[in-house]
């Protein structure tokens, strides 16, 4: 996967849907998250857990300001204390490594 440091602009890379064992093998490495979904609507998804909402709020406007700055939006579901991140790449209706790279990137948050 991408550096944690290294800023990688997905606007301009050509993206492709990994193949069902390049997205198993990706998953091994990544804790936490799961696969979510069929077709085009399949995704990877993992949900952080937090000790109350100022946490849970603090931690989506974090994951917002990386999500921007890689140009790479999540479907997010805020909750008091928690919240759900899913990512897919909708220009290739499926998972990309630009998926994995963000996920890695929001894990670090927490790190």
């Amino acid at each position: 996967m991408t550096s944690m440091l290294s800023k990688v602009d997905w606007s301009t890379k050509s993206r492709r849907a990994l193949k069902p064992t390049e997205i198993v093998t990706r998953l091994a490495a990544a804790p936490g998250w799961s696969l979510t979904g069929d077709g085009a609507d399949v995704a990877i998804q993992k949900t952080y857990t937090f000790a109350n909402y100022h946490e849970t709020i603090s931690f989506v406007n974090a994951l917002a300001f990386i999500a921007n700055a890689q140009d790479h939006h999540p479907d997010l579901s805020v909750h008091y204390n928690r919240c759900v991140v899913r990512f897919n790449t909708h220009d290739v209706n499926g998972i990309s490594e630009t998926d994995f790279d963000c996920a890695s990137r929001i894990d670090a948050l927490l790190g």
